[in-house]
């Protein structure tokens, strides 16, 4: 991804927020709803749309009456238009729809609105059937839509910056990445992912697979290692290895350790310098180098970085590449290379 396009996406928020304080009227909001509020991440996206103004919010669906209820009464979805799927799918105007629905019913929620001709968010990972995915975006694609995946590190500045010095070359050849994202979970919220055979890594690590396809491309073999800490076959502690030509990359996720989001990191050596992000919310980085890159000198250096609300700057980018005024970065081959990897190394079937 060429300097110019980081850059532009690092900036969104900002721009947006620029918009907000121009004339009223000088752009058409884009016209949105949201399916579900059962995803761990649906009331943070909600939130997040509410406050970038690109959108209007024609409503939300909630098929199921008793969660509607609850979420009607938290403050995250106070005061929204509840809508069937049926409704808000045939609304006049509709451009775009996020699916937050609960993880194993994301699919064929995302199918009818790549059916009806809009453009998608779905939230990660994408569903268990590697297939059906693929048929999501291959309708998408004929239609020609876009699908925003819901990966939180994509539009994270330290991110774009290590993906960027990566694919300039500024490390040289990488030969080793580590990523690790973990937390602990309630009883309650672990019960809600029993049904999932992928584990941590099935829930956590794909954020980390996201950003490491986004890097060094698909990988050639992923070997999994995943072990159930109470002994109750659900996999709550996983580690996978990527392998590449050059590189042995490991992921590790867990969903015991306390305080585990002060120690997610993303570290990535190359033999020419390497790149540190811990924790990786609020982003803090770390560059070394053998010599002076770009504006960055030699030896190892902290970065400062704007600190930017989680999901904002997705999705004033993504109101851009709806309305033509950028191409967006995220290929229909890097999401299903990514889903791929994420099935892999969680140990699920592909098929």
């Amino acid at each position: 991804m060429k300097r110019r396009t980081f850059q532009s996406l690092a900036l969104g928020a900002a721009v947006s927020r620029v918009a907000a304080a121009g004339p009223a009227g000088a752009k058409a909001r884009i016209r949105i709803g949201q399916i579900g509020t059962r995803h761990a991440h649906a009331a943070g996206q909600f939130a997040a749309l509410r406050n970038c103004p690109d959108f209007e919010i024609v409503g939300v669906v909630e098929p199921d009456e008793e969660q509607r209820r609850r979420a009607a009464q938290s403050a995250d979805f106070a005061n929204v238009k509840w809508l069937s799927e049926e409704e808000l799918l045939n609304t006049g105007g509709m451009q775009a729809v996020a699916v937050e629905t609960e993880v194993g019913s994301l699919l064929q929620h995302a199918q009818r609105v790549a059916d009806a001709g809009l453009h998608l968010h779905l939230d990660k990972p994408a569903g268990e059937s590697l297939p059906q995915f693929k048929r999501v975006l291959d309708t998408a694609s004929r239609k020609q839509r876009l699908v925003k995946m819901g990966y939180m590190f994509r539009f994270n500045p330290a991110f774009q910056i290590s993906v960027d010095a990566a694919k300039r070359g500024w490390l040289g050849r990488v030969f080793s990445v580590h990523a690790e994202m973990s937390k602990a979970l309630s009883p309650g919220e672990r019960a809600k992912l029993l049904a999932y055979k992928g584990g941590s890594m099935f829930e956590l690590g794909c954020h980390l697979i996201d950003a490491i396809v986004w890097m060094l491309g698909k990988p050639d073999r992923v070997t999994p290692f995943p072990r159930s800490f109470p002994g109750d076959g659900f996999n709550d502690n996983m580690v996978a290895v990527l392998e590449y030509p050059d590189a042995h990359v490991t992921v590790r996720s867990s969903l015991m350790e306390p305080d585990g989001g002060a120690r997610r990191q993303f570290v990535v050596c190359g033999d020419r310098g390497s790149v540190e992000i811990r924790p990786l919310e609020p982003p803090a980085l770390k560059l070394m180098f053998d010599q002076g890159r770009g504006k960055y000198r030699k030896g190892v250096q902290e970065v400062s970085l704007e600190k930017t609300p989680r999901y904002l700057a997705d999705w004033a980018a993504f109101a851009k590449a709806i309305r033509g005024e950028m191409e967006w970065p995220w290929k229909p081959e890097h999401d299903l290379a990514v889903q791929e990897t994420v099935l892999r190394a969680s140990g699920m079937p592909l098929d």
